[in-house]
């Protein structure tokens, strides 16, 4: 048998090809799918099925390409509802590719479609090698059982019908069994997952926290508190994928436009996005301008901060950063690019247009000020798990989000504000929103509280400071 996983930092996706015999599928393909054609290719293996193990919610799926370009099969669970040309699938069903059995069980509990694959390789042995959990059953972690709620099922049944896939399936497969999920560490479909990208049944047994024993009750509990907001994208790439997406090279190509240009848009509400790092952004910007840098999950934050039917303008170092946002943009459904600043930044400021700048501080330059001046605002843009682990003085709990903006009426615009995160790269997306509002005195703090530790410096938890 041959298997590889793909692993798309980016959006924290795993997919996956597995092969035998000259035949090959795919699990949850990403939406550009060269990769996966140029590997069959390369291993002389047609690829036969292309199988889905729910609607994804996080990314669009390449599915309906790869079908198209390589007269695979689409699969999906019975329960998927999907539109396009497909086969359905339950429990006990198996696909054969050469000599692997790919074993379908039903897994609902994340979206109700779920399905994990339990993939036995027969020239080896009857027993199965390892199982393709989808976002059922993470490294770490299990998926979150609330994105399903427009579809009729509250969070509390997800759960419940998530605890019964654990306990009544996937825990029931030998421990020697190796997990591969659809996400690492970084997704929003899971709310503690490990940088792993593979483990073992057994392993999880012992170190999942949220397979340790307990009642169904306290399990539906845990499960349903303290919930991130699902971010508004989420349910539109599942609609996408139910249907198909369209191939990338049918999407319409943005032009490029001179500085004057975007500068009228602006004022037409375009969204500007800058895709440059945060010190290149700080140092100057389109005012207003929102900076997302593709340094970092990029597609999930541009998908979690920008309307899906939003027109956007990028702004960007070069052509070749332009084409890779457009297809990072694309993997979440982001499709609406009218055009890109020609030129960049340079272009902007030849044309005598003014430009914006956000002041980028060292960690010790944040405890200078935290010292000498009273009236500094610290916002604390990550998670709510992250800051309770730790965080600077005097430093509020702000989450990055599409709602940041409502958020900022909560705090003075005139004040001088410093916006910190884990490393620098949320920070400087959350000082652009709130450049937005307003706020005229405002610092990103290079390094975040990563740096801040590092330096030694005390940080405060709920139990006091250390």
């Amino acid at each position: 048998m041959y298997f590889k996983q793909f692993y798309l930092g980016c959006l924290a996706h795993a997919s996956y090809l597995i092969g035998s015999d000259g035949e090959a599928a795919v699990v949850d393909p990403q939406r550009d799918i060269e990769q996966y054609i140029a590997e069959a290719e390369r291993e002389k293996f047609k690829i036969k099925y292309v199988i889905e193990t729910h609607l994804h919610a996080d990314f669009v799926s390449g599915h309906g390409e790869l079908a198209a370009r390589t007269g695979a099969e689409i699969v999906f669970g019975k329960q998927a509802g999907a539109t396009l040309a497909h086969r359905a699938v339950g429990d006990g069903d198996e696909l054969r590719v050469g000599r692997v059995i790919l074993r379908v069980i039903e897994t609902p509990g994340h979206t109700p479609e779920s399905i994990s694959i339990v993939v036995t390789d027969t020239e080896v042995s009857g027993e199965p090698r390892m199982v393709l959990t989808g976002d059922t059953l993470f490294i770490g972690d299990v998926g979150r059982p609330d994105l399903a709620g427009a579809r009729g099922y509250t969070k509390e049944m997800m759960a419940g019908m998530l605890y019964d896939s654990l306990h009544g399936k996937l825990l029931r497969l030998a421990d020697s069994v190796e997990v591969y999920p659809a996400h690492g560490a970084g997704s929003m479909c899971g709310r503690n997952i490990s940088k792993e990208t593979s483990s073992t049944i057994g392993e999880q047994r012992r170190f999942n926290y949220a397979l340790a024993p307990m009642p169904k009750t306290d399990f539906v509990a845990l499960m349903t508190t303290d919930l991130p907001e699902a971010p508004a994208y989420f349910s539109y790439d599942a609609a996408v994928n139910r249907a198909g997406a369209p191939s990338l090279s049918e999407l319409p190509r943005p032009v490029a436009m001179a500085a004057r240009e975007v500068a009228s848009l602006v004022k037409q509400d375009y969204v500007v996005l800058d895709v440059r790092t945060a010190e290149e952004f700080g140092a100057g910007h389109v005012p207003g301008a929102l900076n997302v840098g593709l340094g970092g999950q990029f597609a999930s934050w541009v998908g979690s901060l920008v309307p899906m039917k939003a027109r956007i303008i990028l702004v960007a170092e070069s052509e070749e950063k332009v084409e890779e946002a457009l297809t990072r943009l694309a993997r979440v459904g982001h499709e609406n690019v009218k055009g890109y600043l020609r030129g960049g930044m340079r272009a902007w400021e030849e044309a005598g247009l003014e430009s914006a700048t956000v002041t980028q501080i060292s960690v010790s330059e944040l405890r200078r000020l935290l010292d000498e001046q009273p009236s500094l605002q610290v916002l604390d843009v990550r998670r709510p798990a992250e800051y309770a682990a730790g965080h600077a003085p005097r430093a509020l709990s702000v989450p990055l989000s599409a709602k940041l903006g409502e958020q900022a009426g909560e705090f003075d615009p005139a004040r001088p504000t410093a916006v910190i995160c884990a490393g620098g790269y949320r920070s400087s997306a959350a000082a652009s929103l709130l450049a937005q509002q307003g706020f005229r005195q405002l610092l990103n703090v290079t390094g975040g509280t990563s740096a801040w530790i590092a330096a030694g410096y005390a940080v405060e938890t709920p139990e006091g400071v250390s």
